[in-house]
């Protein structure tokens, strides 16, 4: 049922961390299937008149440390095993992390792009209404992924709201700060990773500053990712969206490119700079990389044209296994995208805080608790990796995979 190249990737992560740090078998059983996977029928009333019955889900994995946290994902090839793969890392992200949360994960079917703003709120809030049973402040809290948006939490939070009969900004997280959002929270993706690829630059002895770093889609995580490394003084010189990349080798000027994507929506006509493939973007001889795009982006196909010394993971996934482990062997760092990518889910989390506590912090505030937290979870997968002599994406899995172990022991199973 949950079949697919990312499960399977995710299947055989969890397998080899839970061979190494010896975790209980019985755990890891539990661990391999989700708790609950929801599907339902969206039918939505299109602005001719017409239907059209779109599938979503929301898949529920592990509720151990907290209640189910994770995204929900608007595009043309989500399915159940992407979905089902994607609440798993929630699960084992949220662990590493230190979050008293679980792991869930949701998506419809649909390009976000074919609907007008009507049709896009119309099956909004039809598959809020669908999962509402399953969701809540205490129970499973939503927030944004690829192909969706504040706004889009914004009608999430307001048809839950409505048929509770009163305000609920704890539904979802990643919302506008106007209705209970966090300061911070669009940006807190993007730049942990950015946060991270410093730490590790540290570790190896290079010099931030001098370092060049190409990053792969230039969305939420990969825009925020690039105006961070340039604001810290790393030269970025190439990036890309779904219609190829750009590069300049003396660096761009990544506030203009920023300022021109908005007015402009594409990288293609970005002046002054060389236009080149998507795939070429992942095979530049750079210091680092930052696949922030989506996942599967460097597999057996690709992996021994990578010459970047240092991966960190922006997107979910972005790197099979085996490319992961031939990369390791060939000297590669990878970051891991379940510490990498960490600053979205640690910042909804503070959010979801906020809005229990009906008390708002500044940015400045949310931004040194985003930079500790990731800190010290890097710094624990870090110490896990030296004293094991293992890659930095086993230690963080079985560090993650540790705190689960004892949380479920402790919990116990019911019923007996």
């Amino acid at each position: 049922m949950f079949s697919g190249p990312m499960y399977d990737n995710v299947l055989r992560n969890l397998n080899t961390a839970g061979t190494l740090a010896k975790v209980d078998p019985n755990i890891l059983l539990r661990l391999k299937t989700p708790r609950r996977a929801i599907c339902v029928s969206v039918p939505v009333r299109m602005d001719d008149y017409s239907v059209k019955v779109f599938q979503g889900f929301r898949i529920q994995h592990n509720m151990t440390l907290g209640p189910f946290k994770g995204g929900i994902r608007y595009h043309q090839d989500v399915c159940i095993g992407e979905v089902a793969a994607l609440a798993a890392l929630m699960t084992f992200k949220n662990s590493l992390l230190q979050l008293p949360l679980g792991g869930a994960k949701g998506g419809v079917c649909v390009d976000p792009t074919k609907l007008s703003k009507t049709e896009l709120q119309n099956l909004t809030r039809r598959y809020t209404t669908e999962i509402g049973p399953f969701i809540g402040p205490t129970k499973d809290i939503p927030a944004p992924d690829v192909g969706t948006s504040p706004r889009i939490m914004a009608w999430m939070m307001d048809t839950y709201s409505q048929e509770c009969g009163y305000a609920q900004p704890g539904i979802v997280t990643g919302k506008p700060v106007e209705i209970g959002g966090s300061v911070g929270r669009e940006s807190a993706t993007g730049k942990g990773v950015v946060y991270l690829a410093h730490e590790i630059a540290k570790k190896k002895g290079l010099n931030f500053q001098h370092t060049t770093m190409a990053i792969q889609g230039f969305g939420n995580v990969g825009r925020f990712a690039a105006l961070t490394a340039n604001f810290m003084g790393a030269k970025v010189i190439a990036v890309s969206d779904a219609n190829g990349a750009i590069y300049k080798a003396d660096g761009l000027d990544v506030p203009d490119l920023v300022n021109h994507v908005s007015q402009n929506k594409l990288l293609a006509n970005y002046p002054n700079c060389q236009k080149i493939k998507n795939n070429e973007l992942l095979e530049l001889d750079v210091d680092m990389l930052l696949p922030c795009a989506l996942e599967n982006s460097i597999t057996s196909e690709n992996m021994k044209r990578i010459r970047a010394k240092i991966i960190v993971e922006g997107a979910n996934g972005p790197t099979n296994s085996e490319a992961s482990e031939y990369l390791h062997q060939k000297g590669v760092t990878i970051v891991p995208d379940i510490l990498a990518n960490g600053g979205g889910v640690i910042v909804s989390y503070f959010e979801w805080v906020q809005d229990i506590a009906a008390y708002f912090w500044d940015e400045d505030e949310v931004d040194r608790k985003l930079r500790t937290a990731l800190t010290k979870a890097f710094d624990k997968v870090w110490v896990y990796a030296q004293e094991n002599n293992l890659d930095l994406r086993t230690a963080a899995w079985c560090v993650s995979l540790k705190r689960l172990e004892t949380a479920m022991l402790l919990r116990g199973l019911y019923p007996r």
